[in-house]
Parts: structure tokens; C-alpha cells; sequence
């Protein structure tokens, strides 16, 4: 935990690992067996799981939730109001916002266990991912995506039912 500035009212779990220069603020709360990488910045409320991996200069906004069996790769940014069921996997450079055109918080987008986002994928506010869905590189998503479908492109459209 070199360098870090870890909040005395974060909760942290058993057997998490902090990297470098990581900034926990008051009630993040990050579950057992977690490890995060270098730089990560977690915001007050956010909630991570157990088991999971946050890589290097992940960011959250705070009151979001990642849930259990997470990985998050580098680069990637978690707005408010996000979350993130089990099982899912973010490729790195993900960027989700909360935020519509005139500046008004209206929620995060959700992301639902087992789902695949590819690298460098844009979530639009308030769209949600299905269970399995798989989200293709360098996709700006818009629009809900349901269970078990493969989206891609800019903007992402429905390309296959996953396993066809």
C-alpha cells in the first residue's frame, strides 16, 4: 500500500490487495480476496465485491457497485450511478457517464453478470447490458442490449444471438 491515501471509513475486506498510489475515500466498501492494481481511484460509495481485480488507473465516481467475480482492466472509468453485476469482464479504456446533454444526473448504466465489454467501449447513461451479452471493441452503446446478444460498432447495433 505504498503511497496510497485509504479512507479510515472505507471498509476493506480480508486478504485484498492495494497497489501504489490507490486513493479509497470514506464508505467505499471492497469485499474479500479483491485485489486492485496501481492508481486506482474509488470515490465515497462505491462497492466492490469479492474476488475481484481492478487493474491499474481505474477510476470510479463513486455510489456505483461492482458485484462479485469482477475484472475491470486499466484505463477504464465507472461513473456514478453504475453497476456492474457478477461475472462480468471490462476490457481496458471502458468509459461510461451518468450524465445527459444538458448536464443532469440521470444514472448510471448497468452491466449484467457475465457480460463482455469490449476494449475501449463507450456506455451511454442509463442503458443497461444483459445477462451474457457481449459488447464489441470500440462500440458506443445507446441503447439497452439484451441477455445473450452480440452488439458492435458506433453506434452498436445488434449483430447475433451469442452462440450462433
Amino acid at each position: 500500500m505504498n503511497n496510497s491515501i485509504i479512507s479510515d471509513k472505507a471498509t476493506i475486506g480480508k486478504n485484498v490487495s492495494i497497489g501504489h498510489f490507490c486513493i479509497i475515500e470514506d464508505d467505499v466498501v471492497i469485499g474479500d480476496n479483491t485485489v486492485l492494481r496501481n492508481y486506482v481511484e474509488l470515490r465515497r460509495g462505491t462497492v466492490i465485491g469479492e474476488h475481484c481485480y481492478i487493474d491499474s488507473r481505474v477510476s470510479s465516481s463513486g455510489n456505483c457497485q461492482i458485484g462479485d467475480h469482477v475484472i475491470v482492466r486499466y484505463d477504464s472509468i465507472i461513473a456514478r450511478g453504475v453497476r456492474i453485476d457478477d461475472h462480468a469482464y471490462i476490457c481496458p479504456k471502458l468509459m461510461t457517464n451518468n450524465l445527459n446533454t444538458e448536464k443532469d444526473s440521470i444514472g448510471g448504466a448497468y452491466i449484467g453478470k457475465h457480460a463482455f465489454i469490449g476494449t475501449s467501449c463507450v456506455l451511454q447513461h442509463g442503458i443497461s447490458i444483459g445477462n451474457h451479452a457481449v459488447i464489441g471493441a470500440l462500440s458506443f452503446v445507446n441503447k439497452d442490449v439484451p441477455t445473450s446478444e452480440v452488439w458492435y460498432g458506433n453506434p452498436a447495433t445488434f449483430r447475433k444471438k451469442k452462440g450462433n
